[in-house]
C-alpha cells in the first residue's frame, strides 16, 4: 500500500532506492570489493534505518532519528565483541550478519557516521520539500 502522506511516499520511494545499492554493496565482485562489501555497506545501512524509522514516524525530529539510529548501529558494532552460541547462530545467515554483523572493527564508525550524516540531510530535504503539506 502506498502511504497518502507525501513524506512517506518519499521516504518508502527512497527505501526502493537505497534497498538495492545496499544489497549490491555486499554482493559487488568488481574493484574495491572488499572496501565495498565490508564498509560502503555500513553507510546505506544506517541510510535504509533512518529512512525507514522516517517513514513510519515522519513527524519526528530527524536529527533524532539519525542520531538514534547512529546510537543503536555503534551499539551493535560493539555487540559484535560479544560471541554467545545464541548471537553466533543467528550470524550463521545472511540476514544475521547483515542485521547484527559478525566481527568488531573500528573502521566500521566512520562509515555510520557518514550514513547518518547523509539521512539527516536525505531526510531534511524531504522535510523541506513538503513543508507545507500536514503530516495525516
Amino acid at each position: 500500500m502506498i502511504p497518502e502522506n507525501p513524506h512517506q511516499k518519499a521516504a518508502l520511494i527512497s527505501l526502493v532506492v537505497i534497498l538495492p545499492l545496499g544489497l549490491l554493496s555486499k554482493f559487488y565482485s568488481g574493484p574495491g570489493a572488499l572496501w565495498s562489501n565490508n564498509s560502503l555497506g555500513g553507510v546505506f545501512y544506517v541510510i535504509f534505518w533512518c529512512l525507514l524509522v522516517y517513514l513510519i514516524m515522519p513527524e519526528k525530529n530527524t536529527l533524532a532519528i539519525a542520531a538514534g539510529i547512529l546510537a543503536i548501529t555503534c551499539a551493535l558494532e560493539f555487540m559484535q565483541l560479544w560471541h554467545p552460541p545464541f548471537l553466533e547462530w543467528v550470524r550463521e545467515t545472511f540476514i544475521g550478519r547483515s542485521l547484527i554483523g559478525h566481527s568488531f572493527t573500528w573502521r566500521d564508525f566512520p562509515y555510520y557516521f557518514i550514513g547518518a550524516g547523509l539521512a539527516l540531510i536525505w531526510m531534511d530535504r524531504i522535510k523541506k520539500k513538503y513543508k507545507d503539506d500536514s503530516w495525516t
